[in-house]
Order: structure tokens, then sequence, then C-alpha cells
């Protein structure tokens, strides 16, 4: 006569076969993601050089950064960077969340244009710095002999050799580079506001901006907010675009390029000094995390004893 099956024996052997499927990940998460936060952690209140042995220093590496003038123009750069692009970033894909979710304009296409808005931010950050820095040369480049050609200007204009511009056209680029995203994600949280809103609006008379600014735009909170927040932390993080139209970690033209990100990698890469790196890494952690809660703040925080 065979053994009864035990029900509590039975959902201990799910629940181990459970976490065998699931042990990869978290061995993969705990090796490249976990270990590399607590060991920059560690480096940070080190003198480590990227070689040999690691002595302690305290909060040395801490104070250099809160007294390191360039750590702070970096900051500044990539703030200025940043604002100019979120903007812009926001405002396109705003606009044109206005335009799709009119119920009055019912354009169609819209999986054809949001594939061709998306389609910047597939391109190679490599490729789209090659392009861009092709179209602005500042002798041969195509904008500027556009411009001089129609006399809108008189001589051709140094769009990526000046502090006046560099920053903005990195902006630029990276709106460019992004809007679609924003749009994309915008518009999948219009799609999930019911259509009855909109159609007893209409039948109300409310027009088309009082509509947006009363329903949509209200309703659009939790995705604004996610976008803004992913906008901020990526946005501080800018590396890659800079780096490469600048063509290195001085951030030419004078510094004015440089990103936080960039001269973290300088002195991580380039002069060897690992802990102070880490150091800044931790920092910019911080600064992004109250930027982000201060986003969140403002965007949902109400008074004491509201509604």
């Amino acid at each position: 006569m065979g053994e009864k099956a035990v029900p509590g024996k039975k959902k201990r052997n799910i629940e181990s076969t459970g976490y065998f499927f699931v042990a990869p990940f978290v061995i993969a998460f705990i090796i490249f993601s976990v270990y590399p936060v607590l060991r920059t952690f560690y480096l940070s209140f080190t003198d480590y050089k990227g070689f040999g042995d690691a002595a302690l220093t305290g909060g040395v590496n801490y104070l250099r950064v809160l007294q390191d003038k360039f750590f702070w123009r970096s900051l500044w750069n990539t703030a200025k960077i940043w604002s100019v692009n979120i903007v812009l970033q926001l405002g396109l894909a705003l606009a044109l969340t206005i335009v799709f979710s009119d119920i009055k304009y019912k354009i169609r296409g819209l999986a054809v244009f949001r594939a061709l808005y998306y389609l910047p931010n597939l391109i190679a950050a490599t490729s789209v710095a090659f392009l861009f820095k092709t179209l602005l040369d500042w002798r041969y480049g195509t904008l500027n002999q556009i411009l001089v050609g129609s006399g809108a200007v008189g001589s051709p204009v140094n769009w990526l050799g000046s502090t006046a511009t560099a920053p903005y056209v990195i902006s630029v680029i990276s709106a460019w580079m992004w809007f679609g995203n924003s749009f994309i994600m915008l518009m999948a949280g219009v799609q999930g506001i019911s259509k009855d809103y909109f159609e007893a609006a209409a039948i109300d008379g409310a027009g088309r901006m009082k509509t947006f600014t009363r329903i949509t735009l209200p309703l659009l909170k939790p995705i604004m907010l996610y976008v803004g927040i992913t906008s901020l932390i990526g946005g501080l993080q800018m590396f890659d675009l800079p780096f490469l139209i600048s063509g290195g970690t001085a951030g030419n033209p004078s510094g004015s390029t440089q990103t936080v990100v960039m001269y973290l990698y300088k002195f991580g890469f380039e002069t060897n000094q690992v802990g102070y790196a880490s150091a800044i890494a931790y920092v910019l952690f911080i600064i992004i995390f109250l930027f982000s809660a201060l986003q969140f703040k403002v965007m949902y925080g109400r008074k004491k004893g509201g509604n």
C-alpha cells in the first residue's frame, strides 16, 4: 500500500522549485547590481587607485567633493543642459499629445507617427553625435551653408565651438532623441482615460485648451511624474552625447559641456583616482534622490489638512 501524500510536504516541494527558478536572477542581481553598489560605497572612503591596496581615509573624499569648484561647475553644466532639454522634450510631447488626443481632429495613423517619433531614440548615440557634428560643422556644415546662403546670418556660426551655443545644442539634440519616448508614454496615459470625459466636455462646449487643462492634464499627473523623474535621473547621468560631441572629458569648449559623469569618468578611468570617483558617484546619487523627492513633492504635495 502506497504512502499517502502529505499536503504540507508537497507545498514545500513546490516552493523549493520556485526558488530554483528565481535563483539565477537573484545571483546575477547580487553580483552585477548589489555588489558594485556596496563596493563603490566602500571605495569612496579609501584612496584606491584602481590597483594595489586601498587604505581607509574616512570622509576625506566627500569633503574634497564638497570643496571642489570644478565638480559644482560640471553639476551646473549638467543642470543647464537638462533643464533646456526637459522643457523642449516635454513641451513637444505635450503639444503632440494635445493634437493626437483631441477627438475633434480624429487623426489616423497614430501607430505610424509613434514609430516615426520614437525612431531617433533607437539610433546609437555615436551615430547621432557624428551626424550632428557633420551638420553643425563650423566651415562645411549643412546648417551653416543654408543660413549663410539664405542671408540669415552674415558669417558661419561656430555651434559646437562656442560656450554660448554648445551646451544648448546638446540640449536640443537630446530633446530630439527623447521626445518620442515621452510622447508614447503620455499618449498611453491619455488612452487610459475614459472617452466619456472628453465626450461630455465636448457636449458642454468646452474648448480644446480647457478640456486639456481640466481633464487630460490632471489625469496625466502619474505619467508626467514618471517622465519627469526618469528624465531627471537620465539627465543628471548624461555622458555619451556630450562626451562624443566635445571629444573627451574636458567638455570643450572651455569645459562648458563637461557633465558630472564626464568629471567622474575623468577621475575613475583617466587619472586612476577611483576612491574620489566613487565619492562623486555617491554625492551624485544623493543629489538625484533629493531632486526626485522634491519633484514628487511638488507634483503631489498637499498642504496639511487639505483634501
